[in-house]
């Protein structure tokens, strides 16, 4: 029984042995290949000089047999500023940016790391930068994954203080790391056209002055300086929080914003409290969109707002603590898709916390007031005697129908909130949540087609946006991002 016992022992060794040494076996096939979860590693559009996020793909040996390596390498070596890391070996210059005996065992894989930084290319639109990575297997057979890039020089300025009088402007982008400062006494002007990238935590702080001088077709866009997608369908472009907004400060007045493209900050837009009677701020023709924070955010101060979309913001889309404010002919609406805890699309009062800003008046005209709750208006006052004076002509407003203080609500259509088919995203052309596309065009279906004041046009007729032989809509007609 014993030798029964040992042969049958040994068979079994021999067997696993053979089995082991098998499993072990590396091919030298050519009918043996890898496979790669890409077959072009797609950088997007990176800016010259500037770091990339890592990217990654992996490489899978589903042949049955081990396969061997001899060696894997950038086809272009150094020169197109890919910098790849093939499971834990760095192909850099010392090792001529290849990596010799890579192996892959069968039903295993390995995991390629890949980053690019591109030199200038000295040309005013993106240039495409390619490499290949090629593995050499022990058969012979060559395989290629392609990396791809298009580059886009850049200017770049970091810590910005504007001490004089100074212009930004043309087609280059600019990438402002760490901030701009406008100093007291100081005007920065940007230029139609300009597009401004800005870092995590960067912003504009204005002491002085601030003029955006964008116009209908070449708007000034400010947005964050991410230009990958946090998903296959959610550029970073369009994830709120990406740089710190712009902040007049207690000394600043005469800004004006026009065609400005505001998005994807924390705070859009916020003036701190000064002289009510001097102007701190007009801002025409422009959208603030998609922010982590405030759209517009003024606390006792004088702002003019014209023909203007304030949309999609974590906190109140506008916020008025006091002061002088106006919006004619705008779009404010809270559709934020991050959290459900969003704010308002509107909120005004005279007060802020335990300080007092005597809301000295606060008047809406022509405007669309929506979102998604069934009341998205906040309006507060301190039952003190300090002035609370505020009116609204003429506006779309989703809130419960007004029985009081009639006369400060003019000509005004309240939402039916009972529809909850139509809701306040019915007014647009679409209000997509899932995937984070925006229109906010008016609908054909909008109770605020043509219901605009027309007695009360001259500004809009001063705009150049009215259409003629029709009556003027609620809302604005400024330039539409359409995502």
């Amino acid at each position: 029984m014993k030798r029964i016992l040992k042969y049958y022992l040994c068979v079994f060794l021999a067997v696993l042995f053979v089995a082991c040494a098998d499993d072990e076996g590396f091919t030298v096939s050519p009918n043996n290949c890898l496979t790669f979860s890409v077959d072009t590693l797609r950088m997007d559009t990176v800016f010259s000089g500037v770091p990339t996020a890592t990217k990654t793909f992996w490489v899978y040996n589903q042949s049955g047999a081990g396969i061997r390596c001899l060696s894997v390498g950038l086809e272009g070596g150094g020169r197109s500023g890919f910098r790849v890391n093939v499971d834990g070996s760095y192909l850099g210059a010392s090792s001529g940016y290849g990596v010799d005996d890579i192996e892959v065992r069968a039903g295993d894989s390995i995991r390629v790391f890949v980053e690019l930084t591109s030199a200038r290319t000295d040309t005013a639109c993106p240039q495409e930068i390619e490499d290949n990575l090629v593995f050499r297997l022990e058969s012979g057979l060559e395989q290629r994954v392609n990396l791809n890039a298009w580059s886009w020089d850049a200017e770049v300025v970091r810590d910005l203080s504007v001490g004089s009088d100074t212009v930004i402007g043309g087609d280059i982008p600019v990438i402002v790391y760490g901030g701009i400062v406008v100093e007291s006494g100081a005007t920065l002007t940007l230029c139609d056209g300009v597009v401004l990238y800005f870092h995590d935590g960067a912003g504009i702080d204005v002491y002085g002055r601030l003029v955006v001088n964008g116009t209908a077709g070449r708007n000034v866009v400010l947005r964050g300086d991410r230009l990958d997608r946090m998903f296959d369908y959610l550029p970073y472009d369009h994830v709120s929080g990406q740089w710190r907004g712009i902040r007049f400060h207690e000394g600043s007045y005469g800004n004006e914003i026009n065609y400005a493209d505001i998005h994807a900050a924390c705070d859009g837009i916020c003036c701190d409290a000064s002289d009510v009677g001097q102007m701190k701020l007009r801002l025409l023709n422009s959208v603030v969109h998609n922010c982590k924070g405030y759209g517009l955010e003024v606390i006792g101060s004088r702002v003019d707002v014209e023909n203007c979309q304030i949309t999609n913001c974590l906190n109140d889309c506008v916020a008025v603590y006091g002061g002088w404010v106006s919006l004619f002919h705008c779009t404010l609406a809270q559709f934020y898709p991050f959290d459900a805890g969003r704010g308002m699309a509107l909120r005004f009062s005279n007060f802020r916390g335990e300080a007092v800003y005597p809301l000295e008046g606060f008047f809406c005209v022509n405007t669309i007031v929506t979102g998604y709750g069934d009341d998205v208006i906040a309006g507060a006052s301190k039952d003190d005697g300090t002035v609370f004076d505020y009116g609204f002509s003429h506006c779309l407003l989703r809130t419960p129908r007004v029985e009081t203080d009639l006369d400060r609500f003019v000509g005004v259509l309240f939402e039916d909130i009972a529809d909850t088919v139509f809701y306040g995203a019915g007014n647009f052309r679409r209000i997509d949540g899932e995937w984070l596309r925006y229109d906010f065009g008016l609908s054909e279906k909008s109770k605020a087609v043509g219901a605009a004041d027309k007695e009360n046009c001259l500004e809009f007729d001063r705009l150049g946006i009215r259409r003629d032989g029709q009556a003027p809509d609620m809302g604005c007609y400024a330039f539409r991002r359409g995502d």
